[in-house]
């Protein structure tokens, strides 16, 4: 997030934001997932597509709050830690209020990342390459022009220079979530010795959807081929939109998959692409944002002594 650095513990929201004064304004908030209200939702596929929509939802709104305190005037004594509940009656207000201008936003968002991601590859694959009707060779097409437009995106932004800082808090996200996972010291100089590519990370996840749809679509094409022909751009937007939750769902479950496996072989190969990609999406933080960071990790752990997991992002 802006100036700052969101964890998630088992039924708790941290965010930790740095103040244009220097001040860490750390809030702690409780969220129970769909998953944890409804036990049977929670099976393999379904789980990744509703866990996408929840993270998408919180992340807009935590960006909007990071947004508002770390623009914020001056407060207590620079470099002090404020803490700040989430359980207020005026925050409360303040977030029902908010709830539907989210809403649209995530609408909006899921919008354009369809019409960029989705509809503008295989509108291309359709008018620029003849092999609509050969299913592995379209989605590839397709798939490969989806990717570099992700690449390109994000090596376009990250020369950005708020864009950067950005994903040096993410550097220190991951470092914050490793020293925990390795149960080491919550220190500083302990933190920044850790690596800042973590396997379970929101950019791999997008990467494995983007590859794991080539596929997919590749063998959905297949089957419609049996019972359409020939296959045409309205009939794929038909045919896809809808198996979008899906191909989410599928990458969720082979992001964990891989995530417990990657100190295998094998596990490193999975987890390969999503690290490479992170050489973007994560920069080295330095000293300051490492302390933003491992204050959203204790105000996680505090509200959850318990938690021996934490979740990268």
């Amino acid at each position: 997030v802006i100036e700052g650095v969101m964890m998630r513990a088992k039924n708790i929201i941290a965010t930790a934001v740095r103040r244009h004064d220097g001040e860490i304004v750390v809030k702690r908030e409780e969220f129970h997932s769909l998953l944890e209200r409804y036990r049977w939702l929670n099976i393999p596929i379904l789980r990744g597509a509703i866990g996408l929509v929840e993270m998408m939802y919180i992340g807009i709104r935590t960006l909007n709050y990071s947004a508002e305190i770390a623009l914020a005037g001056a407060g207590t004594a620079p470099g002090g830690v404020v803490q700040q509940g989430g359980d207020s009656t005026n925050m409360k207000a303040r977030e029902k209020k908010a709830v539907f201008p989210l809403v649209i936003t995530l609408i909006v968002s899921l919008a354009l990342g369809v019409g960029i991601f989705f509809f503008f590859p295989l509108f291309i694959a359709t008018r620029l390459f003849s092999v609509e009707q050969q299913p592995l060779v379209f989605n590839l097409i397709a798939g490969g022009i989806r990717i570099a437009i992700l690449l390109l995106y994000l090596y376009g932004i990250s020369l950005m220079k708020d864009v950067h800082r950005l994903f040096q808090y993410h550097g220190a996200e991951h470092k914050a979530v490793f020293t925990f996972e390795q149960n080491d010291l919550l220190e500083i100089p302990t933190a920044m010795r850790y690596t800042r590519f973590h396997p379970r990370c929101g950019t791999s996840f997008v990467l494995i959807v983007m590859l794991l749809a080539i596929f997919l679509f590749s063998f959905l094409d297949l089957i419609t081929l049996q019972f359409i022909h020939p296959l045409s751009l309205p009939i794929r937007l038909l045919t896809h939109l809808p198996f979008i939750p899906v191909v989410g769902g599928i990458a969720y479950e082979l992001l964990k998959f891989s995530a417990r496996r990657s100190t295998t072989r094998f596990g490193r190969i999975l987890v390969a692409p999503g690290l490479w990609l992170q050489k973007i999406t994560t920069k080295e933080p330095d000293e300051s944002q490492m302390e933003v960071s491992l204050a959203a990790m204790k105000a996680a752990l505090r509200a959850d002594a318990g938690l021996r997991s934490a979740a990268a992002g």
